[in-house]
């Protein structure tokens, strides 16, 4: 498929359009390493004799300088990961979690003497009497928490970065919202609006020949937030389809506090979607398959493309708004952007 024939014309808050051609549909684009947003520290192999000084400075189980030394103990070498049970140690003393005991073909990472199969108990008792911060805590979450409840709550903590919500391309870099903007603007290149209305023209001459392609991401600020609108070609079974979509750049229940429309039609038909931006923590792929936005069959899409069915060129107008809440009737409102 030649992906350099798909062409998104847009416009916004009612200005006239301004063509723009999307080249590079589905190639990332280059990154910057600066851009990556990580964080690690230091780590080196530990021993049984540093497990027993750490242990015998603990006081209790809320000592926090203590747990942190103790914490960086419950660090494998390998993975750097945090150890939970079992934790296998060497005949040396060396630790590392059951996972990379394997990765490592029963080779201790640090002495390289053969591992067999001794738990560190010791190291397992002192990591129930912890209670350390979130590891999410330099981006703002004031949780502590005891060791073994920190790794479910960091699944979802609110404070955790965002994945890229680029589609097309296998991005891995994550970070804050503002980050994220930047990154998209700066390295993937996307168009960026201002305002909570839009009118896009998407165009692909012989779309026949695409079963599947994804159009050039848009991001929309308006009420402070930021907004992605995705359009892409898929198989949906063995029909053919397009579909349209808004996700919310921040998480879920932010994202309920907003409502959008997208409307396509032309020739005195036309279809009609409502719905609440999906938050960038539910994956791109992920909202597609649920079907979760407005879905165009391609003989539909056509018929709205006009002239002899052979070229695409659907337009898409839609809306974003938020609901606000009647102090007096206790109900939702809209607050529609000016």
């Amino acid at each position: 498929m030649e992906l350099d024939s798909i062409e998104c014309v847009s416009s916004t808050d009612g200005m006239d359009e301004d063509e723009i051609h999307h080249h590079n549909l589905h190639h990332p684009h280059p990154l910057h390493g600066h851009h990556q947003f990580s964080s690690s520290k230091p780590h080196n192999g530990t021993n049984n004799t540093a497990n027993a000084n750490s242990i015998n400075n603990i006081v209790g189980p809320t000592a926090i300088a203590p747990a942190t030394s103790v914490h960086e103990l419950l660090e494998c070498p390998v993975c750097t990961n945090s150890m939970y049970p079992p934790i296998h140690q060497c005949h040396n003393g060396h630790t590392l979690c059951s996972t990379c005991k394997t990765r490592v073909h029963n080779r201790c990472p640090t002495c390289r003497q053969e591992l067999g199969d001794i738990r560190c108990l010791a190291l397992e008792k002192v990591a129930e009497s912890l209670e350390l911060p979130c590891k999410y805590y330099n981006l703002g979450c004031p949780e502590i928490f005891p060791y073994y409840s920190k790794l479910k709550h960091e699944a979802i903590c609110n404070y955790r970065p965002y994945n890229c919500p680029y589609a097309g391309s296998e991005c891995s870099v994550v970070g804050d919202i503002p980050f994220l903007v930047a990154h998209l603007r700066d390295d993937h290149k996307v168009d960026m609006h201002t305002g909570c209305t839009f009118n896009h023209r998407y165009v692909k001459s012989n779309p026949r020949e695409v079963e599947n392609a994804t159009w050039m991401l848009t991001v929309f600020h308006c009420f402070g937030q930021y907004f992605c609108l995705h359009f892409e070609a898929f198989q949906l079974g063995m029909a053919p389809v397009y579909m349209a979509f808004l996700r919310f750049m921040g998480d879920e229940i932010e994202a309920r506090n907003y409502s959008y429309s997208l409307e396509v039609g032309a020739n005195g038909r036309k279809l009609i979607w409502e719905g609440t931006p999906r938050s960038i923590r539910d994956s791109h792929r992920k909202v597609r398959d649920s079907h979760d936005g407005l879905i165009i069959q391609r003989n539909m899409a056509l018929f709205f493309s006009g002239g002899d069915r052979k070229e695409l060129k659907l337009r898409v107008t839609g809306r974003i708004w938020k609901e606000q809440q009647n102090p007096d009737a206790g109900v939702c409102i809209p607050n529609l952007c000016s």
